[in-house]
């Protein structure tokens, strides 16, 4: 099979394109036919090495997948079945996606949702289902529509673009925050940003409490953007926290957290239990707009996804890239 391959070798850190014998794939229940792989910002990291994601060597990159069960001794798995995978450490510990076979732990899959092709479930992926979670902890601390307008920052990203057609199609008043307002701004208001901010005016360090202004926070970036998101939430708001492309550093104070009762809610996609990411997927299959997902996704071939990581890693791309592993 034709995987990309990530080794190490002394100081030598590569990622290729390689013919992989399947008797080298890792353990598991569920060996599944991939269709189609994401390249996510995690992958991009692993890819360039750029931050030490990969955990051992050699590594198979992407935290996403869907395809076809071609071999089951799990349970709830026959051959056959459409499944999805996000998260669960593959990509960094354990074999991903970018390759056109996986085997995993068939605990770690999801059946896919009949509402989605295995293309368009890759092209949510991680960043969707994310996204959907974020939405999931405004909505278990209260926050509506009538609350006021929901900051999603990082917009123009995988989170961020489904955040804002999530919460848009919701009925929220979306306010998306971007570097590239002039280049990014029709498409996000095309996902249903009502209004839209460059991203300079939350990524320096600010006041420790700001004017009031968000019922709420989708924020993908961390660090003084996140602060400063905090910083100006409305008394009893919730601020949604899952990136870090930003930074990893939180330069704020406890202020907005004791004068005003803001909750920081963080989001973790990775260990998610299952139950909760079959209430994510369900809810991405009524309250996404289909679409809406054709705009956001790009399609390269799997020898084209080294090059597009580096891509990724300079901000160049937009939305969600989906790899086809089998062009």
């Amino acid at each position: 099979m034709k995987a990309i391959l990530i080794t190490k070798d002394d100081d030598n850190y590569a990622a290729n394109v390689s013919d992989v014998d399947e008797a080298q794939m890792p353990e598991g229940d569920v060996t599944v036919k991939v269709d189609y792989s994401t390249l996510n910002y995690k992958d991009s990291l692993a890819i360039t090495g750029s931050s030490p994601v990969v955990r051992s060597f050699p590594m198979v990159p992407g935290i996403d997948f869907a395809g076809t069960v071609e071999d089951s001794s799990h349970p709830d798995y026959k051959v056959g079945d459409q499944v999805i995978l996000n998260g669960w450490g593959v990509g960094e510990g354990h074999w991903g996606g970018l390759a056109q076979k996986a085997r995993v732990n068939g605990d770690w899959l999801v059946p896919l949702p009949k509402a989605f092709t295995t293309k368009q479930a890759v092209a949510i992926g991680t960043a969707g289902y994310t996204a959907m979670l974020c939405v999931l902890a405004l909505e278990k601390n209260g926050v509506t529509p009538n609350d006021g307008e929901i900051l999603v920052t990082g917009a123009a990203g995988g989170v961020g673009s489904v955040a804002t057609s999530i919460l848009a199609k919701l009925g929220f008043s979306v306010v998306a925050s971007t570097g590239r307002p002039d280049e990014q701004g029709d498409y996000l208001k095309s996902l249903g940003a009502a209004d839209i901010m460059d991203r300079k005016e939350l990524s320096e360090k600010g006041r420790p409490l700001a004017r009031e202004r968000w019922a709420g926070v989708v924020d993908a970036v961390g660090s003084h953007t996140l602060a400063n998101a905090c910083a100006s939430t409305k008394y009893g708001g919730t601020v949604a926290a899952c990136g870090l492309a930003q930074g990893y550093d939180l330069p704020a104070t406890v202020m907005p957290f004791i004068l005003r009762g803001v909750t920081l809610a963080g989001v973790d996609s990775v260990n998610c239990p299952k139950e909760r990411r079959l209430e994510a997927w369900s809810r991405l299959a009524s309250d996404l707009n289909i679409d809406h997902i054709e705009m956001m996704m790009s399609e390269i071939a799997l020898a084209d996804a080294i090059a597009a990581a580096s891509d990724q890693l300079a901000g160049k791309v937009r939305g969600r890239v989906v790899v086809d592993v089998n062009a």
